[in-house]
């Protein structure tokens, strides 16, 4: 018997995928890359963009026709697009779909595969739907000793209902996971040869902030700190109001924690942020910057940026571009504004910024960006740093520096899962190229 998982989305869904395949294996499935040789397909969703959820149903109709020569064949449709609560709707809507799970919940389809009502009952009453694999997790064996860097959901869900965002109807309320089966989760990953972790939530600094007297992000860090094997330590994304400084203090103790830190702005003008509900200024986080980058020396930092977001004014876009412009972020994930059925923005404020204006300010962000990157990995240029290569790419190695900048290295040796101190040969606003300094230590991913 074998499955085949389709992940379209955030990092959330490609770790819901790798446990879910775990979950799957236990049960003697085997994985194939191939959906035409599969017993089971899951296509796990997102639904952020109205591009991600036409995706997902391009792909739901073009497995159809192997559903129609194989009745056996099941079909598993998890993630955004179901939802927490849109199964019923989608039942009628896709009827050759056999069974919908919400995201993060392997509950429905492993009981329709053992047909264990019990096991469905026990994890949906869960506040982690995960919680019966978490821990000990086995990596799908398609991975094992190859695997250098994984996800680990921290905090499920969100509660904050910024007004163009999905994720709180589609994912549920804010649920930190139990500090015990984190660290439980990174002992498992490490001895099984993953060096690197990124812990996950949609607002990820605040973990533990729904729980009375748990730990809190900066605490947690400390004790995945202590983790043996681990070399480095992520997490993300962040959010302005509750980056404190304890948060940044750990970052710049913790040697394992990297000084990489994302936390979106998503607009630099303060109407646009209060028509967002996002609940700071354009002062507030550029305030923020500074007090990073003075706290961790050397850290990057990424953003993310929505152009064309109702009643976005041509003075208030240019508000966003200078602010960027002189912030001189290294990262500046950029989006154009697609209302989400559900959400406030949707509901209340028209879609006035036409799409070819989006696509115009995209572009002036997009150039602006382009420019501000190469300069700043300009500086890496003749310099030595230290990289964690992960794989293979077209005859080239590739990995990334503490401060998460992607480097390619030409070498006959197997570099998966090294350390390795390389000097930087050539940079663009992409990536870099580099040179090996000298033979790394061999190193045995188990």
């Amino acid at each position: 018997m074998k499955y085949h998982i389709w992940t379209e989305g955030c990092q959330m869904n490609v770790a819901d995928s790798r446990r879910l395949g775990s979950a799957l294996e236990h049960l003697g499935y085997t994985f194939t890359a191939k959906p035409d040789d599969a017993d089971v397909i899951v296509l796990n969703t997102c639904v952020v963009r109205q591009s991600a959820e036409n995706k997902a149903y391009g792909r739901l109709h073009s497995i159809r026709p192997l559903k129609d020569k194989n009745p056996d064949l099941v079909i598993n449709l998890m993630g955004c697009l179901v939802g927490v609560r849109g199964a019923e709707k989608l039942q009628e809507k896709l009827p050759f779909v056999d069974v919908f799970s919400p995201p993060s919940d392997p509950g429905p389809l492993i009981a329709y595969l053992t047909q264990d009502e019990d096991y469905l009952a026990e994890t949906t009453a869960t506040q982690n739907r995960f919680a019966v694999m978490d821990g000990d997790i086995v990596l799908p064996e398609h991975e094992r000793g190859r695997l250098v860097s994984a996800f680990i959901p921290v905090v499920y869900g969100c509660s904050h209902a910024c007004t163009y965002c999905i994720i709180p109807y589609k994912r549920g309320i804010e649920r930190s996971r139990p500090v015990g089966e984190i660290v439980a989760e990174a002992r498992s990953l490490a001895a099984q040869g993953v060096k690197e972790i990124t812990l996950l939530g949609q607002i990820v600094d605040r973990y533990g902030k729904d729980v009375d007297d748990g730990p809190n992000l900066a605490a947690l860090l400390h004790l995945l700190h202590e983790v043996d094997g681990l070399e480095r330590i992520r997490f993300l994304t962040s959010h302005p109001n509750y980056f404190g400084e304890d948060i940044m203090e750990a970052v710049a103790e913790l040697p394992k924690v990297m000084p990489h830190i994302e936390v979106p702005i998503q607009a630099g003008d303060d109407r646009v942020l209060e028509n967002m509900k996002r609940g700071y200024t354009r002062d507030d986080y550029r305030k923020l910057v500074g007090k990073i980058r003075s706290k961790i020396p050397g850290v990057s930092i990424a953003t993310d940026v929505i152009v064309g977001f109702p009643g976005e004014t041509e003075e208030q876009f240019m508000q966003t571009y200078n602010l960027l412009a002189e912030l001189k972020m290294d990262v500046a994930h950029l989006a154009r504004y697609s209302p989400r059925e559900g959400t406030v923005s949707e509901r209340r404020m028209e879609d006035d910024v036409p799409a070819e204006e989006k696509m115009r300010r995209f572009r002036m962000l997009e150039e602006l960006q382009e420019g501000i990157v190469a300069g700043i990995n300009a500086r890496y240029l003749g310099e030595p740093v230290e990289v964690l290569f992960e794989e293979k790419v077209k005859g080239r190695w590739r990995g990334r520096t503490p401060t998460n900048k992607l480097v390619f290295v030409e070498s006959d040796e197997d570099l998966r899962g090294r350390l390795v101190t390389v000097r930087v040969t050539w940079t663009g606003p992409w990536s870099m190229q580099a040179s090996l300094i000298q033979s790394p230590t061999p190193i045995v991913l188990q």
